[in-house]
């Protein structure tokens, strides 16, 4: 496979019990539960705020704008599908008008078990939605918390702008990758 190239990665299934969750109320949008992708035992963890689109209208997989920009600043700065793991605060995708806040409070208890079990190195939270439900701040920013480490949930956390914004403004480009290589630098430096 072409690195270079967006691939659509491996899903992995919610755990037995829980792809039935109904608590956060997004099951009525009719989409299903995504519970993260890439690499499970990864040593870094991507957190957006929702797993977005992977299949058209039609049902036929397909890599949407979020991962191609994702996958591209990971090629970029050096690392591959096996050192990441992609998950999400919300694990269904919106299709319309939702409580944002009880949908995030519910969907977080998943999310921390995610970070429990699978114990990442580093966590990387894309977008100021990720950002706030993973440091419990809702005034926490992107453009105030980036370039520097945090420590909320008792793991090293990074934080960057959404795939999404980048694409949408690509004057963010230069900065989204300048915090991929912050991450990168880290878990390099803890390889050695």
């Amino acid at each position: 496979m072409d690195a270079t190239c967006p691939a659509i990665w491996p899903e992995e299934e919610p755990p037995k019990g829980v792809e039935s969750c109904m608590d956060c109320g997004l099951f009525e949008h009719g989409s299903r539960m995504i519970w993260g992708e890439g690499n499970p035992h990864a040593p870094i963890m991507v957190v957006l705020d929702n797993p977005g689109a992977r299949e058209d209208r039609h049902g036929n997989p397909f890599v949407c704008g979020t991962r191609e920009t994702l996958q591209k600043a990971a090629y970029e700065t050096g690392l591959e599908e096996r050192d990441v793991y992609v998950t999400y605060v919300l694990k269904r995708r919106p299709t319309r008008a939702y409580d944002k806040e009880g949908a995030r409070e519910a969907c977080m208890q998943h999310l921390l078990v995610q970070l429990q079990s699978k114990t990442p190195q580093l966590v990387f939270c894309l977008g100021n939605v990720a950002t706030q439900a993973f440091f419990a701040n809702r005034e926490a920013e992107v453009k105030a918390l980036r370039q520097q480490w945090h420590f909320p949930r008792g793991v090293k956390t990074a934080v960057s702008y959404h795939p999404l914004a980048v694409r949408r403004r690509p004057n963010l480009w230069a900065y989204f990758l300048e915090d991929w290589k912050l991450l990168v630098s880290s878990y390099k430096q803890s390889c050695e």
